[in-house]
């Protein structure tokens, strides 16, 4: 993808068979002119509206500074355009996943995935897992090792095995096959005879100790190990060479809703119980130990990510903030550094691309964040155009040179579309006279 070409090509893309999305184009300018406010008013903002600076009072948490950057001439400004919107095949059902795998795009509505070709302007290449409604909503996708994984509201973890689509025209190889479930069938037969294996999940039930119990929330891998969390409070921890479930950890007092782990294998997991847990193993140990609690959110923490080196932690919650936590060098956890305001909801999910962070929101917007000098960050976009919360988040870099950055962002939100936006971040310097011309007849007024 070039930065030429995205301002002129932002056309009208043509379905090509019955499960291909109907897709559109429509195109938004914001350049960060004015910060986001943190003084309380009485005004509240029509989130169809988007706008940088927001007239709601956004002080949840008095105690944490903002860590808000004062505008400048060497801001960054971004511009951007929504190139595609993706109707799923279950029409006005929610869209609860999102992920992005080599140069294909996953949407997970309900309990169907839909697989699309990036190279080919999203035409869609495949469903699964649409004839089987027992498991319950897709929470969660991840790739390890040529399979894809998904967490699923029936408490368990499906595996699938992804192989090339040789021939899109005649389908004769399906290219996604369910290999297994997890827990395997071998993991429990390995265990179900001996009563210590079982542990109480409610008054008068028990489950074997590798079972979810509730919905499965959330995946993450590293490392040669898959973490999943669930409603039922636990941290389960899977081998990827043989699909055995290694450990469980009780790790909350309620839901738990998001887990992320950094490189060094550090685990987090937030929960309804408005608490950040940190999780480790012990050199010379071979179980997880909580190495801290975080507390400084009101309400349930929905999200969580990680920058790149896993030195800053990025949380968000029902109280409209984005907390900031960074490593101290004294200490194996994190503390908190600042937050970051402006949605005017619930925060519903993060992801971490480079310097840059988008929050996605109960108040239908997503944010571009960016860090600055001093560990300062600036609000420099909001994405507006869903009709309903915006449930998941993904971001693929296309470019980056000295003229600024290209990403492909994609946003899913409970109103049954997945978007995909071009977003160019640079410097106004580098915005040349006919971006200029072109995105200053885009700007929402």
């Amino acid at each position: 993808m070039k930065v030429r070409s995205w301002f002129s090509t932002c056309t009208t893309t043509t379905a090509t068979n019955a499960a291909v999305p109907v897709s559109h184009t429509s195109k938004h300018m914001v350049s960060d002119q004015s910060s986001v406010s943190d003084t309380a008013t009485s005004s509240s903002s029509s989130a169809s509206s988007p706008n940088i600076q927001s007239n709601l009072s956004l002080q949840t948490l008095p105690s944490v500074p903002s860590l808000h950057s004062p505008i400048s001439a060497e801001t960054p400004t971004v511009s951007y355009a929504c190139v595609a919107t993706l109707e799923q095949r279950l029409p006005q059902q929610p869209i609860t996943c999102i992920a992005v795998h080599q140069n294909r795009l996953y949407v997970a509505s309900v309990h169907e995935i839909n697989v699309y070709d990036r190279n080919t302007n999203y035409s869609h290449l495949d469903s699964f897992n649409g004839n089987d409604s027992s498991s319950g909503s897709i929470k969660a996708v991840i790739f390890t090792d040529g399979k894809l994984f998904t967490a699923h509201q029936n408490c368990k973890i499906r595996v699938w095995r992804m192989s090339t689509m040789t021939d899109d025209k005649t389908k004769t190889n399906k290219p996604y096959k369910l290999l297994t479930t997890l827990p395997t069938i071998n993991d429990r037969l390995r265990r179900f005879a001996l009563p210590k294996n079982y542990v109480n999940v409610r008054r008068h039930k028990k489950r074997l100790w590798i079972e979810h119990s509730d919905a499965v929330t959330g995946l993450a891998v590293n490392n040669g190990m898959i973490y999943s969390v669930s409603w039922d409070r636990s941290l389960k921890i899977w081998r990827t060479s043989d699909l055995r479930c290694v450990e469980s950890v009780k790790a909350h007092d309620d839901a738990i809703n998001a887990v992320t782990v950094s490189p060094d294998g550090t685990v987090y997991t937030g929960s309804a119980d408005r608490r950040i847990r940190v999780w480790a193993k012990p050199e010379g140990e071979k179980r997880h130990a909580l190495v801290a609690s975080l507390e400084k959110h009101k309400s349930s923490v929905n999200a969580l990510a990680l920058n790149d080196d896993g030195s800053v932690l990025f949380s968000g919650s029902c109280d409209r903030s984005i907390l900031v936590w960074e490593r101290e060098d004294s200490a194996n956890h994190m503390a908190v550094s600042g937050a970051l305001r402006g949605h005017e909801r619930a925060i519903l999910c993060l992801f971490n691309v480079s310097d840059l962070l988008l929050s996605g929101s109960a108040d239908r917007t997503v944010r571009i964040w960016r860090r600055g000098d001093e560990g300062r960050y600036c609000c420099l976009g909001v994405l507006g155009g869903h009709s309903k919360p915006v449930k998941s988040l993904v971001a693929v870099m296309e470019e980056k040179d000295s003229n600024g950055v290209v990403l492909n962002v994609f946003s899913g939100s409970l109103d049954g579309q997945a978007k995909v936006w071009q977003v160019l971040v640079s410097r106004p310097s580098n915005i040349t006279s006919t971006a200029n011309t072109t995105l200053q007849s885009l700007k929402i007024n």
